[in-house]
């Protein structure tokens, strides 16, 4: 069967520039789209223009520019966004709208992936403020996608490992603490972790798979299903050194929350959805869900032992 032509929009971010490589790698025809928006931003040219060398096509569009994001849109078979969503980098989902009504009047994609690649956000309506804006305006696109008809498959990815392992779940930095680690209640909850790359490769083997349609699909390693305790024990595990360990109530956390700035209260609310809540695996997927280790088992996902040794 001829590949999917792939249309990336937000190419040059963290998950974007992963699935134009994907995309690449798997054989599609793979475009990405270059805005006038990036300016004098020379890393992000430099990216594109690796990417051309690699094979892919640069279109110039521009979320702001309608007649040119159908141009661009009408160039392919299937649209990627992954604009970010995160309030410490640049937060843009509702940019989509933009992209949703440009895929609507080009009329020719048969598939469409919104920037979710995270939690599923119709399964947070309860969310804490100020993070449920996530969720919220990730609903607003969802039903924009579902008034224009289009067909789309959206992917939940649960949690960004580099984001959530190293750290071993501590709020304020990316990488390994040294002597002490907190954990979040008893630190037992189960949360999901994906290896970014993999993201990518999951999402890509969706776009021409029919059993995908109008769906979510969830990746769910099945053993990357750990609680922060499990993350820490396995980073003692590697480095042969014990961690001094100290606990936080639900109570005392979402205390913590005041006097921070705006994002840092975003990422409160989302950290006690995932470590207290345990939204990621209180739920069994359902009709209207995949989980993408079970349509894909020839991907060979990457563990998070396998993840932390970068670290050591």
């Amino acid at each position: 069967m001829e590949k999917s032509k792939v249309l990336v929009v937000g190419g040059t971010g963290y998950i974007g520039r992963r699935m134009v490589k994907a995309s690449l790698a798997q054989g599609h025809p793979t475009f990405v789209l270059q805005r006038p928006e990036i300016g004098m931003d020379i890393d992000k040219l430099q990216m594109l223009l690796s990417f051309k060398a690699k094979g892919a096509t640069l279109v110039e569009g521009s979320v702001a520019d309608h007649k040119s994001l159908v141009e661009a849109v009408r160039k392919v078979d299937v649209v990627i966004c992954t604009m970010s969503g995160v309030h410490f980098r640049s937060h843009n989902l509702l940019l989509q709208v933009k992209l949703v009504e440009a895929i609507k009047e080009a009329g020719n994609i048969k598939r469409f992936l919104p920037s979710e690649f995270g939690m599923d956000p119709s399964r947070m309506g309860d969310a804490l403020e100020p993070g449920r804006v996530s969720f919220d305006e990730k609903m607003i696109v969802r039903k924009a996608i579902e008034e224009a008809k289009i067909p789309h498959t959206c992917v939940s990815a649960n949690c960004f490992a580099g984001y959530f392992v190293p750290n071993l779940s501590q709020m304020a930095a990316l990488t390994p603490p040294k002597e002490k680690v907190c954990l979040y209640g008893d630190g037992n909850v189960k949360a999901v972790f994906v290896d970014e790359d993999d993201v990518a490769t999951y999402a890509i083997k969706t776009i021409d798979d029919p059993r995908t349609l109008n769906k979510t699909v969830y990746i769910r390693p099945p053993e990357n299903i750990l609680s922060q305790r499990q993350i820490v024990e396995m980073w003692e595990k590697l480095t042969g050194k014990t961690l001094d360990k100290s606990s936080i109530s639900k109570k005392d956390f979402l205390a913590s929350m005041k006097g921070m700035d705006y994002a840092s209260q975003v990422g409160v609310g989302h950290f006690y959805h995932i470590y207290y809540e345990g939204c990621l695996t209180n739920f069994k997927i359902e009709e209207g869900g995949e989980e993408a280790t079970k349509l894909y088992p020839e991907v060979n996902y990457k563990r998070m032992d396998e993840y932390l040794k970068l670290y050591v």
